[in-house]
């Protein structure tokens, strides 16, 4: 199950936004053009991955920033892409676009130190902006719990989009990343799970000054724990034109 966009999306441009779409994308189809053996991406990543083991040498501190801006392939890119979108442009509203930005990056390198933290001497390169936006998810559920999002959720034979409050969906993914890094074997490749859950505590304890400022749980009540928007209008979803073909005996 993912999200497809929220209910309450923001009044002004997100600039910074889509600014750090652009460039991820940017950045991930010039690694794709210039990149084209496995030992140029080897050294690629040695230079701008996120290395624990090379962090714990006192090493590849640059990487901490780098890292985040870097994708494995284009479902790992426009996964992330699709979850910064629908989260971000309300952050970035709240904190500003300057503020969005350090956010985002803090957040960012935080979740990378997180995973160093559980892996110390792996020598498995780190990559990806998903421990950054797991930051601005963790912000966003601090302030909109009860913001409905739209779930795309599919089941073998079930397939619905299901609108559910942030809460219950940012929730089930933060258990989500806890259960599958407590299981994970650090020195295998794979999801880095603890960055993940480490950028959404990060992205939550940074939000918790702008949350008392606008008055703690004074300010659920007056916004009904949604955006300060009006919801958007979205059509219906209509009734599909392929014709049901029946089964055969």
């Amino acid at each position: 199950m993912f999200p497809i966009r929220d209910h309450n999306p923001s009044t002004k441009v997100p600039y910074v936004t889509y600014a750090l779409i652009a460039i991820n994308v940017v950045i991930h189809l010039f690694v794709m053009v210039t990149v084209q053996t496995d030992r140029e991406l080897l050294e690629f990543y040695t230079r701008f991955a996120m290395i624990p083991a090379k962090l714990s040498n006192g090493e590849g501190l640059p990487g901490l920033m780098t890292s985040i801006f870097l994708h494995g392939d284009v479902l790992h890119l426009a996964g992330n892409m699709l979850f910064l979108w629908i989260f971000g442009d309300n952050l970035e509203e709240e904190l500003g676009h300057v503020g969005f930005l350090l956010f985002y990056l803090i957040a960012g390198a935080g979740a990378s130190v997180a995973q160093w933290t559980y892996e110390p001497w792996s020598p498995i390169p780190v990559i990806g902006a998903s421990g950054a936006i797991a930051g601005v998810m963790g912000a966003y559920l601090l302030m909109y719990p009860r913001a409905r999002v739209d779930v795309f959720v599919f089941l073998i034979v079930f397939i619905r989009i299901i609108p559910m409050p942030a809460w219950i969906m940012l929730g089930l993914w933060f258990g989500l990343q806890l259960v599958n890094g407590i299981g994970a074997d650090p020195l295998e490749g794979g999801v880095a799970y603890w960055a993940h859950a480490g950028g959404f505590v990060i992205g939550m304890c940074m939000m918790v000054p702008f949350w008392i400022r606008r008055g703690g749980t004074a300010y659920w009540l007056k916004t009904a724990g949604h955006p300060p928007h009006p919801d958007a209008q979205y059509g219906r979803l209509s009734r599909s034109n392929v014709p049901v073909v029946p089964r055969r005996r």
